[in-house]
């Protein structure tokens, strides 16, 4: 990332039209739309994946989270909810990524992978010559019922840092991210992106104050960098 651009933010789990309307007008890059998930927090119908999806600025990506695992039910998936981009959870099972390309031109790819371990960073190369970007959680999807994202943990950074600094397409930083955090966290890894849930939740609410908060830590880390650059 050069240090006079500032991380993308995507602010995930958005669940109406109030949380949207708040994190567009506070300036957020991206919004993350979780439809039908193991476990975790944010989960909302397909239909109202696809409202939010078509209420969401043309200027501001629309993430589909999808914890499908075969290529024929994620491009269905896809066609049902119209988001900007394709958030792929959990592994694939079944198909390719070029099946995906082909069937969904326009349609970026985003692969989350869930840093556990060292092999975290075999996995990531292995996906990234077919994603536009991969996106690091913590999730576990080893366990009996699988966690796919919004668990609030943060994993070991410097697994993430090595990916970044492997890898030569987007990479987005999540997991336990906080307005106290974050600047931390951009400062270790350098992310192209940081994305954001339970960190900016009260009650399991978007609380604006607390996005507000972590918007500012980002921006005002951008310009200590520009500034010690120039």
């Amino acid at each position: 990332m050069n240090p006079t651009l500032r991380p993308r933010i995507k602010i995930c789990c958005i669940s109406n039209r109030q949380e949207l309307d708040t994190a567009v007008a506070l300036g957020v890059d991206a919004l993350g739309l979780v439809a039908q998930m193991p476990s975790g927090p944010g989960i909302i119908s397909d239909d109202q994946v696809r409202d939010l999806a078509r209420h969401t600025p043309v200027s501001v990506a629309s993430f589909l989270l999808t914890s499908e695992t075969t290529t024929q039910a994620i491009i269905a998936h896809q066609c049902r909810t119209a988001a900007s981009t394709l958030q792929i959870v959990d592994a694939l099972s079944e198909g390719t990524y070029k099946d995906l390309r082909t069937a969904l031109p326009g349609i970026g790819l985003l692969q989350v992978i869930h840093v556990n371990g060292p092999e975290a960073f075999d996995k990531a190369k292995r996906v990234a010559p077919h994603v536009d970007g991969v996106l690091l959680d913590s999730g576990n999807p080893n366990l009996a019922v699988k966690e796919l994202g919004g668990t609030g943990r943060v994993h070991n950074w410097d697994i993430s840092r090595r990916i970044r600094e492997a890898l030569d397409i987007p990479i987005f930083l999540a997991g336990g991210l906080t307005p106290e955090n974050v600047q931390e966290a951009i400062d270790t890894v350098h992310p192209f992106g940081v994305d954001v849930c339970s960190g900016v939740r009260t009650d399991g609410h978007l609380d604006s104050g607390k996005l507000r908060s972590f918007i500012e830590a980002v921006r005002q880390y951008t310009i200590s960098m520009s500034t010690a650059t120039t």
